[in-house]
């Protein structure tokens, strides 16, 4: 098994596939009016609009809803990331960090309310586990 796609549904797609562009310096690509999907080389970030939703069925999701997950992405670097997204959201939950299990970190949200956490491993046992 291979985890390759994580999607986020929104009731403003443009908005949001603006905002991931600017925070992470990557471009979407649009299969869609409907549906773009931001890759990295460990898996995708897929956003759809709630017209998708009616290809799943009826109540399969609720955008801006998320109480429980929060998307993570490793940077390079924590604090030049940071520049990057105190300039791009007002919305920044903890400013860089380094946890006590050895990552420096951001935690902030998107326009829908969705957590992300930028991070970087700084202690020796962080690096290992992330290899």
């Amino acid at each position: 098994m291979n985890l390759r796609s994580l999607r986020i549904i929104t009731e403003d797609i443009n908005q949001l596939v603006s905002f991931y562009e600017k925070v992470t310096g990557l471009s979407a690509t649009w299969h869609t009016p409907d549906f773009a999907e931001i890759g990295t080389p460990s898996c995708n970030l897929a956003i759809g609009s709630t017209k998708t939703l009616a290809l799943f069925g009826e109540n399969i999701a609720q955008p801006s809803a998320n109480k429980s997950v929060i998307i993570e992405f490793m940077v390079n670097d924590v604090d030049n990331s940071y520049e990057l997204v105190k300039n791009t959201t007002n919305d920044i939950l903890q400013q860089p960090v380094t946890m006590p299990w050895g990552n420096r970190s951001i935690l902030f949200r998107d326009p829908d309310g969705n957590l992300i956490n930028f991070f970087a491993p700084v202690t020796t046992e962080a690096m290992e586990r992330l290899r």
